[in-house]
C-alpha cells in the first residue's frame, strides 16, 4: 500500500492543491481526472518522487518498485533498442556481474584470516541470497515480447533508438517500465504516440500483467477499460471514486446537483439572516439578536460549487463549393524507400461525402499515403484528386507549420469568416487559450498549444475534403467532443488517421486497413471493424 498524505503545493503564493490524502492499494486502476492545470501531472511527479511538495509526503513499503512514464521524453541514447529495453534488467545484470567480478577476487586473494576478505566473502553470500531468490527468467524472450506487443519487429531489434521518432522511443521506455514488473506504474499520456494495436496491447497488460497503476489520458475509451477508480483533482481538492470513468461523470453530476441545491439553500439563508439584520439594526430590543446573527454569518464556511465546463460551443465547418462525384482515386500504388516496401498496387476510390478511416499499426504506410494523394511525394501508379476538391490537411507536424510571429488571436482571426468572428475568444477558450493566452506570439507557445491551435485554424477554413493524421493528440476531452461533433457535422468527404478509439466511434462507415504492404478496404463500420480487430490482435501478440 502506498500512502499520500496531506499534500500541499503552492507557486507564488498561489495553491495549486492541499490537503490531499489517499491511498493506492494493490490492483488499483485509478484515473487521476481533472481540468487542465488542476495539477494532476504535478501530483503524478511527486508520487514518483520527481517533485517535492510544498507540503505533505508520499509514503511506499521498503524495495517497492515505483515506474513513471512522463508526457514528454528528452532522452538521447546510442544503443540498440533490444539493449535499450533490456536495461529494465540492469539491476539483475549488475547483480551477476559483480558477484563474478567478486569471486573472481576470491579465487586470487590469500589474505584468508583478514577482515576485509570476510567482508568479500560476506558481501558475496548477500548478494547471491538475493540474485538466486530471483525468479528465473528468460530476459531475452520478455525483452522480445514487449517491444512486439508495442509494434516493434524484429528487424527494429538492432537499429540505435536514434533512428526513431519521439512516438517509438516513447514505446522503449514504456517497454522498460512493463519489463521491471513494478508495483505501482506511472503513465502521464500514454497513448498519445501508440497505434491502435499497442494501445489493445497495453490495456490487455494493464489489466492482466500489472499491479497498481495511476493513468493520466484523455483516450476515454482506454481509461475506462483499464480502471476501476477515478480521482479527480478540481479547485484544489480531490474527490476518490470506486468507478471507472463514465460511471465518474455520472457520479460528478449527482455531487455538483447537491452542491447547487445546498448552495441555493444556504444563499436563501444567508440572504433571511441579512435582511434581518438590516431590518432590526439600531432596534435597542433586537441588538443581541442582530449581533448574534453577524457573527455567524462571520463564521460561515460558504459552499463552493466545482466549476465545471458547461458551456455549450458547436462548431460547423464554413460552407464550400460541392467536390465532384469521387474526391480521392488511388489506382495500383506502390511505394518503397530503398529496399523497404511501404505498399504496392493499393487501390482505393472514395466518394463524395463518405468518412472513411485509415488504420494500422505505424509504419505501415497510412501517413505515406496521404501524402501521396495529396501529391506531396512520388509513387508508382496513378494518384488523383477529383474536380472541385478543396483540401483541408492536418499533419501530426501541423504546429509547425504556423506562422510564429502571430498571436494566437491573430491566426485565428486570419481565417475566421463572417459571424464566426464573433465567437473567436469562445472557440480559443474551448481549445485551452483563455484569458491572457489568446495574446501570446506562436512562437512563445509549446507543442502542444501549437498543434491546438493548428486545429482551431483549420475547423475555420472552408474545405470539401478533409484529412485529419491523429488530430486528437493535445487535445483534451472537451476538445475533442467540439471537434468530433464538427466531424459528424461535416457534409464533405473525410479521410481520418486515429488511435483514440472513442474518438474514432461514429465517424466512418468505411475502413481501409494497412497490414504487410496492402491496403485492405473494409466494408464497415469503424466499431465493427475494431470489435472483431481486438480479437485477433490480442490472439496475436500474447505476452
Amino acid at each position: 500500500m502506498i500512502s499520500v498524505d496531506n499534500l500541499a503545493v503552492e507557486f507564488s503564493g498561489h495553491t495549486l492543491f492541499s490537503d490531499v490524502s489517499f491511498t493506492i492499494n494493490s490492483n488499483d486502476k485509478i484515473a487521476l481526472m481533472g481540468k487542465n492545470g488542476a495539477g494532476k501531472s504535478t501530483m503524478m511527479k511527486i508520487i514518483a518522487g520527481v517533485q517535492n511538495p510544498t507540503k505533505g509526503h508520499v509514503r511506499f513499503p521498503k524495495d517497492a518498485v515505483i515506474a513513471y512514464l512522463p508526457q514528454h521524453l528528452l532522452t538521447e541514447d546510442n544503443a540498440t533498442v533490444f539493449d535499450e529495453a533490456s536495461k529494465a534488467f540492469s539491476h539483475v545484470f549488475e547483480m551477476r556481474q559483480e558477484m563474478d567480478d567478486l569471486n573472481k577476487q576470491l579465487e586470487t586473494r590469500t589474505d584468508y584470516e583478514s577482515d576485509d576478505y570476510m567482508k568479500l566473502i560476506e558481501r558475496v553470500s548477500d548478494l547471491g541470497e538475493k540474485y538466486y531468490a530471483l525468479e528465473e527468467v528468460n530476459y531475452d524472450a520478455e525483452v522480445e515480447k514487449a517491444l512486439k506487443g508495442l509494434g516493434f519487429k524484429q528487424e527494429d531489434f538492432t537499429r540505435l533508438t536514434s533512428e526513431f521518432s519521439g512516438g517509438w522511443r516513447m514505446r522503449i521506455e514504456l517497454a522498460k517500465i512493463l519489463l521491471q514488473k513494478p508495483d505501482l506504474i506511472l503513465l502521464d499520456e500514454p497513448t498519445n504516440h501508440i497505434d491502435i494495436e499497442s494501445v489493445i496491447w497495453l490495456e490487455d497488460f494493464l489489466l492482466n500483467k500489472a499491479d497498481a497503476v495511476v493513468v493520466i489520458s484523455h483516450d476515454k475509451a482506454f481509461i475506462d477499460n483499464i480502471t476501476n477508480r477515478t480521482i479527480e483533482v478540481t479547485m484544489g481538492r480531490i474527490y476518490d471514486y470506486k468507478a471507472n470513468y463514465s460511471h465518474y461523470l455520472q457520479l460528478r453530476e449527482d455531487r455538483r446537483a447537491h452542491q447547487i441545491k445546498a448552495y441555493e439553500e444556504q444563499q436563501k439563508f444567508i440572504a433571511d439572516n441579512m435582511a434581518f439584520i438590516e431590518r432590526f439594526k439600531g432596534t435597542y430590543s433586537k441588538t443581541n439578536q442582530v449581533n448574534s446573527r453577524e457573527r455567524m454569518l462571520e463564521k460561515l464556511e460558504i459552499i463552493e460549487v466545482d466549476d465545471i465546463d458547461t458551456s455549450a460551443l458547436k462548431l460547423r465547418f464554413p460552407k464550400t463549393q460541392r467536390s465532384g462525384d469521387y474526391p480521392v482515386t488511388v489506382k495500383d500504388v506502390s511505394k518503397s524507400y530503398g529496399d523497404h516496401v511501404v505498399f504496392k498496387d493499393a487501390s482505393m476510390s472514395i466518394a463524395r461525402g463518405e468518412k472513411v478511416c485509415f488504420v494500422g499499426r505505424n509504419g505501415e504506410g497510412k501517413s505515406t499515403m496521404i501524402k501521396a494523394i495529396l501529391g506531396e511525394i512520388d509513387v508508382e501508379g496513378e494518384c488523383a484528386l477529383g474536380h472541385n476538391v478543396q483540401v483541408g490537411y492536418f499533419a501530426q507536424n501541423q504546429a509547425a507549420l504556423l506562422d510564429e510571429s502571430l498571436t494566437v488571436f491573430q491566426t485565428v482571426d486570419e481565417v475566421a469568416q463572417g459571424d464566426v468572428r464573433k465567437q473567436i475568444k469562445n472557440i480559443l477558450g474551448r481549445f485551452m487559450f483563455k484569458g491572457d493566452a489568446i495574446d501570446k506570439k506562436v512562437s512563445v507557445l509549446s507543442g502542444g498549444e501549437k498543434t491546438r491551435l493548428a486545429m482551431v485554424k483549420l475547423l475555420l477554413e472552408p474545405v470539401n475534403l478533409l484529412i485529419l493524421d491523429e488530430p486528437t493528440n493535445h487535445l483534451d476531452l472537451k476538445s475533442k467532443d467540439v471537434l468530433k461533433e464538427a466531424l459528424l457535422d461535416f457534409d464533405g468527404t473525410l479521410i481520418l488517421v486515429s488511435h483514440d478509439r472513442d474518438f474514432l466511434q461514429g465517424l466512418s462507415n468505411k475502413v481501409f486497413e494497412f497490414k504487410d504492404q496492402r491496403v485492405i478496404e473494409h466494408f464497415e463500420t469503424i466499431d465493427d471493424f475494431l470489435v472483431r480487430n481486438r480479437i485477433e490482435s490480442l490472439k496475436a501478440i500474447d505476452l
